[in-house]
C-alpha cells in the first residue's frame, strides 16, 4: 500500500466513522467518536505530533507502537520495559533516535514527551500512570485499568486533580460497525433491549513459555491473582463495555460462577466463568468465557423485542414471525368462514431452532479502530482536556469485571457499588 493508498483508505475510514455516528441521540451514546473523527481529519500532516513514552514493549505494547505509527498526530519517541528481549523487539517499530529505557521513572525523569502509553501488567498500572500525572504528563493506559476498584477510582482522581488526560484502551468505542451497531439500536430498529449475551472462548492455555532469564510471574502474570483478574479483566472488560454501552447504564448486581475447570497447571485465575449481570427494568447481561473450546469465539448478541445485533459479526437480523401451526390455522379460519385444504399430514408443533437467516451487513470492510483511537487521544492532549464521555465507559466496564469476580470468589450477589468517583 502506498502512502496515497493509506490517505484514501483513512479518510474513508474517518468519514465512515461520522456517518455512524451522526443522527439523533448519537451525540449522547458516543460524544468521544465525533470529537476524535473531526480532530483525526483537520490534520493534513503529521506536523508537531503529541510525543509519547511507551511503557511496556511487550506483545500488546508493540501492537500498540505499529498502531501509533499509523497515525496523523502522535510519535513515539521514547520506550520503556525492565524487560530486555522486550525493548529489543520493539526497536524495529521506531525510529533510530527513540530513547530506550529500562526504568520508567528514568524515562519520566529524561523529559522530552506529553504524555505516556501504558501497557504494562495489570496490578502496574495504577503506579505508572501516578508517576505519569505527578510528572506532569497526559496517560493512555490499556484495559483494565487497574487491579483493585479503589485503585480504579485513584486513577480517576489523580488525573482530575492533575487536570491531565486519562484515556483507557476500549478500541470497540472507535469501531464504525459497532458504531453503526449503536446507532440502529438507538433508532429502535430491534425494538426494546432486553438481554445482551456474550462470550469469548479459546481453546488454549493461555500460558507462555518461560524463557531462561525469565520468571514464571513475570511471562505469564495473567494467570496469577495479585498481577491479574484473568478472564474477567484481559478479556470481559470489553465486552462488559459493549453491555453497558447499549443498555446505556451500568449494572446493579452481579451473580456468577468461576473455576479452574481444565487447566489444572498451577493457575491462581479462572479458566471458566461464568455470570448474569442484572440492569434497571430486568434487562440481563449474560457472560461465558472459557479456555478449551474456541467453537463460539468472541461475540456479543444484542437482542430486542424486534430484531437482533451482532456487531462482533457485523451483522443485524430481524425477528422472523412465528410459524402458524395448522390446527390453529384452521380455528381461525372456521371463524371466519373461509375454507382452504387442509393437509393431514400438517406439522402441529415446530422446534423453535436457532434462526438462520443472513442478516443485513453492519460493517465496511477494514478499519483500523486502535489507529482513531490514538488520534483521539493526541486531540485530548493537544487541547488538555479529555475525549467527552470515554472514561466514564471505561472506569465503569472496570468496575464491573472486579465485581463480577468478588461475586464468583465469593458466591453471592454482589450489588453495584454507591461509592464510585463521579465523573
Amino acid at each position: 500500500m502506498t502512502d496515497k493508498d493509506f490517505d484514501l483508505t483513512r479518510r474513508s475510514f474517518i468519514d465512515r466513522v461520522m456517518m455512524a455516528t451522526a443522527g439523533a441521540g448519537m451525540a449522547a451514546a458516543a460524544p468521544w467518536a465525533v470529537s476524535a473523527a473531526s480532530a483525526a481529519g483537520a490534520d493534513p500532516v503529521k506536523a508537531n505530533p503529541v510525543r509519547l513514552g511507551v511503557i511496556g514493549t511487550g506483545d500488546r505494547g508493540r501492537t500498540l507502537i505499529q498502531n501509533i505509527n499509523k497515525t496523523r498526530n502522535c510519535a513515539v519517541v521514547s520506550i520503556c520495559d525492565t524487560y530486555a528481549p522486550n525493548l529489543a523487539k520493539a526497536r524495529q517499530w521506531v525510529g533510530p533516535t527513540t530513547r530506550v529505557f529500562s526504568d520508567h521513572r528514568a524515562m519520566l525523569d529524561a523529559g522530552g514527551i506529553d504524555a505516556v502509553v501504558i501497557a504494562t501488567p495489570l496490578h502496574l498500572h495504577a503506579r505508572h500512570s501516578f508517576d505519569a500525572f505527578d510528572a506532569g504528563l497526559h496517560v493512555w493506559c490499556e484495559k483494565a485499568m487497574a487491579r483493585t476498584i479503589a485503585d480504579c477510582g485513584a486513577m480517576v482522581t489523580r488525573s482530575q486533580a492533575a487536570n491531565k488526560v486519562l484515556q483507557i484502551g476500549h478500541q470497540r468505542m472507535f469501531h464504525p460497525t459497532y458504531l453503526n451497531a449503536l446507532k440502529r439500536a438507538k433508532a429502535g430498529e430491534i425494538g426494546s433491549l432486553t438481554q445482551i449475551r456474550a462470550s469469548w472462548h479459546r481453546n488454549n492455555a493461555w500460558r507462555r513459555a518461560v524463557p531462561a532469564d525469565a520468571t514464571d510471574r513475570q511471562i505469564n502474570w495473567r494467570l496469577y491473582r495479585d498481577s491479574s483478574a484473568g478472564l474477567m479483566t484481559e478479556l470481559a472488560t470489553h465486552q462488559l463495555q459493549v453491555g453497558n454501552w447499549f443498555f446505556d447504564a451500568p449494572p446493579t448486581r452481579v451473580i456468577g460462577s468461576g473455576s479452574i475447570c481444565f487447566w489444572k497447571d498451577g493457575r491462581e485465575v479462572y479458566d471458566h466463568v461464568a455470570l448474569i449481570y442484572e440492569y434497571s427494568g430486568g434487562r440481563k447481561f449474560i457472560y461465558t468465557s472459557l479456555l478449551n473450546n474456541a467453537r463460539y469465539g468472541c461475540e456479543e448478541q444484542i437482542q430486542g423485542s424486534r430484531g437482533t445485533i451482532e456487531p462482533e459479526l457485523g451483522r443485524i437480523y430481524q425477528e422472523v414471525p412465528a410459524k402458524v401451526l395448522a390446527l390453529q390455522r384452521m380455528q381461525k379460519d372456521v371463524a371466519r368462514g373461509h375454507k382452504r385444504t387442509v393437509p393431514i399430514g400438517g406439522a402441529t408443533w415446530f422446534p423453535e431452532l436457532p434462526v438462520t437467516t443472513p442478516g443485513e451487513s453492519l460493517g465496511w470492510g477494514e478499519y483500523d479502530e486502535t489507529m482513531l483511537q490514538f488520534e483521539g487521544f493526541g486531540a485530548a492532549v493537544r487541547a488538555g482536556k479529555p475525549l467527552p464521555g470515554l472514561l466514564r465507559q471505561a472506569y465503569q466496564a472496570s468496575v464491573a469485571s472486579l465485581l463480577g469476580e468478588q461475586a464468583m470468589d465469593r458466591g453471592e450477589a454482589m450489588t453495584w457499588p454507591t461509592n464510585l468517583v463521579a465523573i
